[in-house]
């Protein structure tokens, strides 16, 4: 083993993926989805990989949540995966039990190639050895290696009810702990209400979400350790802030009935037939040029605020990507946004300072925080991904002489389907 290869630590792949979409078109959607999630396995080989996926089964859960297991069985089977030798999975798919469930899937691989690797038991306090391949699905509750809740009805009032909340599992790779949390935080319902003022009442009920998620990190009775937070954050731009530098020469036209206003229409002054510059409604966002949010996006960042919010507790690297919602769901406009909403950063990786101090650094080892599938439909969020190595100490537990002669992992897989 050279000097190089002992100083690197095992490559970790963290994947933030809303996947809602792709269970509304499987036949059109899963194959594209798929290809390009097990591409972006095959470029940059991470030893371990964590994906936290939100909306399993779609927003028409009742009816698609069958496809789950049709998405879970191809990317097992997939060769790019064959030499993850363990995995544990976890699907929260029991959707009568409203009072719980998230929807929330967590998946994650362990490289044969890394010896040392183990799960936090939440119930017994202490962790446990992985061998082979575990599926944790249907009412997961009873389930020891996750902490789950779902957030209380009250932090989404006016609402009947949500899907949203966190998952919580614990590791130690390479004698290295941490934890990592998908989170899935209330959306914007109606762009009018956005618009009002900054912060929205959205921003607001996402704020107290995730203060919420990092009291429960903090107060609990487990030890503290580095913690990785990533899922759909649903962190939409200070749309007031945006609308007016959009449509700074602009009159605004207000447009409703009964003294409710159900639609602004911006036009620009001073122009032959008052070309529109930017429709808004509950539901629709439509600006006259897309390209300010795809080739043009650096100038939103100024507007990214909802995560400033945390700035002391949470830290995120630099954004080099357009914003990863809402994209078009038709599989022929990789590129395009829907005109549903403003675009914006929902999708995110945020981690502790004790976490970014994980990571290893150097020219050799620069972190990659991107997003997946950049010319090809995804649904109507595109997956985000951070590539790193652990710092350099926790690389002397890798055993580099497992691969089987075939290069294929032997590992059963057990599936264990729970309810109430």
């Amino acid at each position: 083993m050279g000097d190089a290869e002992r100083n690197m630590g095992p490559g970790m792949l963290l994947v933030s993926a809303n996947v809602g979409s792709i269970f509304e078109d499987p036949d059109n959607m899963l194959p594209v989805w798929l290809t390009e999630f097990l591409s972006t396995i095959n470029r940059v080989r991470p030893q371990f990989i964590a994906m936290h996926c939100q909306e399993i089964g779609g927003k028409n859960y009742e009816t698609s949540m069958q496809h789950v297991d049709v998405f879970l069985e191809r990317l097992l089977s997939s060769e790019e995966m064959h030499g993850y030798d363990r995995a544990r999975i976890f699907l929260d798919e029991d959707f009568k039990t409203v009072e719980s469930f998230t929807a929330l899937g967590s998946f994650y691989f362990v490289h044969e190639s890394i010896r040392n690797a183990s799960i936090y038991d939440w119930q017994a306090r202490k962790f446990r050895s992985l061998s082979g391949r575990e599926v944790y699905k249907g009412n997961i509750n009873s389930i020891p290696f996750k902490h789950k809740e779902k957030f209380p009805q009250d932090f989404f009032p006016n609402f009947r009810w949500s899907r949203k909340g966190f998952l919580r599992t614990r590791w130690s790779i390479c004698d290295s702990i941490f934890d990592l949390v998908n989170i899935h935080l209330f959306h914007d319902a109606s762009n009018l209400i956005a618009v009002e003022t900054w912060p929205s009442a959205y921003s607001n009920y996402r704020h107290r979400a995730l203060e919420h998620t990092l009291k429960r990190i903090s107060e609990d009775k487990h030890e503290k350790v580095p913690h990785f937070i990533f899922g759909d954050f649903n962190f939409r731009l200070d749309t007031q802030s945006v609308v007016k530098s959009l449509c700074a020469t602009a009159k605004e036209e207000r447009i409703g009935n009964d003294g409710q206003i159900k639609r602004l229409v911006y036009k620009e002054e001073g122009s032959e037939n008052g070309k529109v510059v930017l429709t808004l409604e509950k539901k629709v966002f439509d600006h006259f040029n897309q390209e300010v949010f795809i080739n043009d996006f650096k100038w939103l960042h100024q507007f990214d605020k909802e995560p400033k919010r945390f700035a002391d507790r949470l830290q995120e690297l630099d954004i080099t990507f357009p914003p990863s919602y809402p994209f078009s769901e038709d599989v022929r406009e990789g590129r395009q946004y829907m005109k549903t909403r403003c675009p914006a950063w929902c999708d995110r990786i945020l981690l502790s300072q004790s976490a970014r101090d994980l990571i290893q650094r150097g020219d050799e080892y620069t972190p990659v925080y991107h997003v997946m599938g950049s010319n090809v439909c995804m649904g109507d969020h595109k997956p985000i991904y951070l590539y790193f190595r652990l710092v350099p100490d926790t690389a002397r537990h890798i055993q580099r002489s497992r691969t089987h002669p075939n290069g294929f992992s032997t590992a059963p897989l057990i599936i264990r389907e729970t309810s109430v």
